[in-house]
């Protein structure tokens, strides 16, 4: 991820603060883009054949993946103004309706008794995180820590790599 973290002219603990809020912002994309990388290798990890369908699905999702730094800095650079803090919210969940389209096709190209599909089950998860996203996008504009924290629990629901894949002894 590409955002510029400027040095901060001065030598003491004081002059970390005016960075606080860019570095908070990359802090949360970083770690929001680390979760899609790391069930994403795990969801290609039950893949047995790639199709046509599944490369454009996957560029999907990495065309909104490749938004997160600039939504991060306008968010950071803001100092969390409302505007910046929804339109993360509408990329977030954009990266989220990308992510499941590309898991659909995938299922889809695998079959019914495929091994994702089996680890998918029910995928609640996946369903409380576009809700938690459309809450923030218009409570940005409310209240915009409350957005933030919200983006912050769907990070948090998300943190640990899917186990269902892991659980279903997938390579």
């Amino acid at each position: 991820m590409v955002l510029e973290l400027r040095v901060p002219h001065g030598e003491d603990l004081a002059a970390l603060g005016p960075l606080r809020p860019v570095f908070l912002a990359y802090v949360l994309s970083f770690v929001t883009l680390g979760i899609f990388w790391n069930n994403h290798h795990h969801m290609l990890s039950a893949v047995d054949s790639i199709n046509g369908k599944i490369l454009w699905a996957n560029l999907h999702l990495l065309f909104w993946l490749s938004l997160f730094p600039f939504m991060t800095g306008w968010m950071g650079e803001s100092h969390f103004a409302p505007l910046p803090v929804s339109s993360y919210g509408l990329i977030s969940l954009s990266a989220a309706i990308a992510y499941y389209i590309l898991q659909t096709v995938i299922v889809a190209q695998q079959g019914p008794d495929s091994k994702l599909a089996a680890a998918l089950g029910n995928d609640l998860k996946g369903k409380i995180s576009p809700v938690l996203y459309l809450a923030a996008i218009p409570l940005a504009f409310v209240e915009r820590w409350v957005a933030v924290a919200l983006y912050v629990i769907v990070a948090l629901l998300w943190l640990v790599p899917d186990r269902r894949i892991e659980s279903a002894h997938v390579r």
